[in-house]
């Protein structure tokens, strides 16, 4: 079975702008995340997808695989799946540029998770949130699940909130999805939902369309970058500082 791993990177972003060439001790971002993807045991390959001929440069001088892509995409997902048409495979995993501490047995994870549901759609990650600032803080996802871990919705909120008796266990999405070449082909072709737009989190989509998001849990702690204080956060942790 072929699976190819894809990490998307585009050099605009309203609040770290460049994010994927930031320098994290003494590499770009981009680069942290490739080394860990290719730890990953069941990815047949990895490439970086991006509309940048900065990122692509750097990419080129550090023997990264990388596939220059279009500069119209709306998320990362549409630009995994314009590679999904470029190269063929049985699973593509879209694993965010911006999370350098990513474990590659969590890309793993995801991986297995798709082939264990049946029949196959997507899975996503999520984490039991343990700091309180993940909780409060809009950059990290949230997302609520059903009893068969199915997504219901995500929010940059806090949510479910606790009104009932029961207690309520958070997850925050850690943004690795894995697909099959079906799935994210049906993803190019849909209509950004209202939802999706509203919170910028683009599985959405899926869910808005009907299509089932399995999550699939995982334990180790991952900081994914989206500020200039998560690069501090970042170095510190991987420096052991």
């Amino acid at each position: 079975m072929k699976i190819i791993g894809v990490i998307p990177a585009r050099y605009k972003s309203s609040r770290l702008p460049g994010k994927p060439l930031v320098d994290i001790l003494g590499k770009p971002m981009i680069e942290h995340v490739y080394d860990r993807a290719i730890q990953s045991k069941l990815l047949s390959n990895v490439y970086i997808a991006t509309d940048d001929q900065r990122i692509f440069d750097v990419c080129e001088k550090r023997n990264i695989d990388v596939i220059m892509t279009s500069d119209k995409h709306s998320t990362g997902t549409d630009r995994v799946a314009e590679v999904a048409e470029k190269l063929d495979a049985d699973i593509y995993v879209n694993i965010q540029g911006d999370e350098p501490m990513i474990p590659p047995s969590s890309i793993d994870m995801a991986i297995k998770g798709l082939q264990d549901t049946n029949p196959p759609t997507v899975t996503c990650l999520m984490k039991k949130i343990e700091v309180a600032t993940d909780l409060l803080d809009t950059t990290v996802p949230k997302v609520v699940i059903n009893d068969n871990c199915n997504a219901l919705f995500f929010s940059r909120q806090a949510i479910p909130y606790p009104k009932g008796r029961v207690g309520v266990d958070y997850y925050k999405q850690i943004c690795v999805y894995a697909f099959t070449k079906e799935m994210l082909l049906k993803y190019r072709n849909m209509v950004q939902s209202r939802n999706e737009l509203i919170e910028e989190i683009e599985l959405l989509r899926y869910i808005e369309n009907g299509i089932p998001v399995k999550m699939i849990e995982v334990f180790e702690e991952t900081v994914s970058v989206d500020v200039p204080s998560d690069v501090i956060r970042v170095c510190k942790l991987l420096g052991g500082d």
